[in-house]
């Protein structure tokens, strides 16, 4: 199929320029950050940054250092989540989490240069000559999306929501903070790095919304169905799994009502959409 040669083609870019970005200087910290972002990762994120932009008529060199940023800044937020203060995870991607494998201090300093790594390579890009305003209007969704009012909220309220206290509402907005945020940023700085219009963008950011609810459904769905138990609240505690079931269809058919809405015909960005399906092994 030629959308799966296309994804495929955007995630070796991805990788290669990962690559780069992390060149191994002889250092136990660079080696470290390798660790985290080279070893395996679907790069759901900068797939989806890509093939927004391309959507709307960016080209992928222009595309690809903000496609990598989203993906540094992701790996962080999973070196993080791991330590034993967070959620406490002893593996990762079916190996040993950074934590593990490091040390907790040099885990806690592989995430915090990651974070650092992935905005030195945003405000380093050049920006459109003919659009400057692009560059910054993207940079500030991505920060927010990693900041305050999206991934750190959310992760303290995964910290600190109990399970006893736990609604349907509370959960979706921790959730659409913790995971959906970065990835609704990640199609919208697409779209906006394109020069998308305003209905088109708005579309995306519907898409983008209920596409990062879905990926955290399925995720949840998944685990509960391996050997893995969720340190924290989940989907399939909260709604049962034939509930959480149903919430991560709504969730895929909004993303694809919100592509037919703004006339976005990408192949790519409907077939992201169909790999959270539960269809697909949940």
């Amino acid at each position: 199929m030629d959308v799966l040669n296309d994804l495929d083609g955007l995630r070796q870019a991805v990788d290669g320029e990962l690559e780069r970005l992390l060149a191994a200087d002889g250092s136990r910290l660079l080696a470290a950050m390798r660790y985290a972002v080279l070893g395996g990762g679907k790069r759901f994120r900068p797939l989806v940054l890509l093939a927004a932009g391309e959507a709307f008529g960016a080209s992928r060199p222009s595309l690809l250092p903000y496609a990598c940023a989203v993906e540094l800044i992701h790996n962080y937020s999973l070196v993080h989540d791991d330590l034993p203060a967070m959620d406490n995870d002893d593996l990762r991607r079916g190996r040993p989490s950074c934590h593990k494998a490091f040390g907790e201090g040099l885990a806690l300093l592989a995430g915090d240069g990651l974070l650092s790594l992935a905005f030195e390579v945003i405000a380093g890009t050049p920006p459109d000559s003919g659009h400057p305003e692009r560059k910054d209007r993207a940079f500030r969704e991505i920060a927010s999306a990693a900041g305050v009012g999206g991934m750190v909220m959310g992760q303290w309220l995964d910290l600190s929501l109990r399970r006893e206290e736990a609604d349907a509402d509370s959960f979706i907005d921790m959730i659409g903070k913790k995971t959906g945020a970065l990835i609704q940023a990640a199609a919208k700085a697409g779209a906006i790095l394109a020069g998308a219009p305003a209905p088109g963008l708005a579309a995306i950011g519907d898409y983008g919304a209920a596409l990062g609810l879905a990926f955290q459904l399925r995720d949840d769905l998944a685990d509960a169905g391996g050997d893995r138990s969720p340190a924290g609240l989940d989907a399939v505690a909260l709604f049962g799994r034939e509930g959480a079931r149903a919430r991560l269809e709504e969730c895929l058919t909004a993303a694809l009502a919100a592509l037919d809405k703004g006339k976005i015909g990408s192949a790519e960005l409907r077939y992201l959409a169909g790999t959270l399906s539960p269809g697909r092994g949940v």
